[in-house]
């Protein structure tokens, strides 16, 4: 085996044990998406906004992972597509209606901006099990900077935030010439479990 070929081997081994040691050493866990939980809550508003109602959301995550310890952080994605509707006092003709409206271009455009992502950039430790977590929303094609209060509880990490529409270049639902409407504001909250 010539020099060349030995100095080469050498470097290979060793970038692959610094990759399996960097692996190994990083903490991510991967969510736990069949028993973790995202929900979006809609508000109505408007004159008439007694004969409306509140609409609620899953949106199912398609993937991600936390970092606990070293410098902790969080990834999480959702597709677009495949957020429903739920809203149980409707007919289901009529939330088969919100549901084309939501994913339809006039809110989500889901079928162009299919893409729901969460990434942190910073971590804060606010005592025992309960941090506050810095990080980008993209959403409708656009990245915001949001703040999310998370606390650990049976193994879970449970929190929420509310974020404007209009941040994301959403114009919020109006009907009947804006007497019944949706407010800008919009609940997020979740439940997400790790794999073990």
């Amino acid at each position: 085996m010539t020099s060349t070929v030995r100095t080469a081997l050498t470097g290979l081994i060793s970038l692959l044990c610094l990759t399996y040691g960097m692996a190994a050493t990083s903490n991510a866990r991967k969510v736990d998406a069949s028993h973790s939980s995202l929900k979006i809550r809609v508000y109505k508003t408007g004159f008439f906004s007694s004969f409306a109602h509140n609409h609620e959301i899953d949106a199912p995550i398609e993937s991600g992972e936390v970092k606990e310890s070293g410098s902790p952080s969080v990834e999480l994605h959702v597709d677009a597509r495949k957020m429903r509707v739920l809203d149980p006092e409707v007919s289901q003709d009529t939330r088969a209606k919100i549901q084309e409206t939501m994913l339809g271009p006039q809110v989500l455009d889901a079928d162009h901006v299919p893409e729901i992502r969460f990434q942190s950039t910073k971590v804060e430790p606010k005592g025992s099990d309960h941090w506050v977590v810095h990080g980008n929303l993209v959403l409708h094609g656009k990245d915001r900077p949001i703040v999310v209060e998370v606390t650990l509880k049976d193994e879970r990490y449970r929190g929420s935030v509310t974020f404007k529409q209009t941040d994301f270049g959403i114009t919020p639902v109006t009907v009947a010439g804006g007497t019944v409407k949706v407010k800008d504001e919009v609940k997020i909250e979740f439940e997400i479990a790790l794999m073990k």
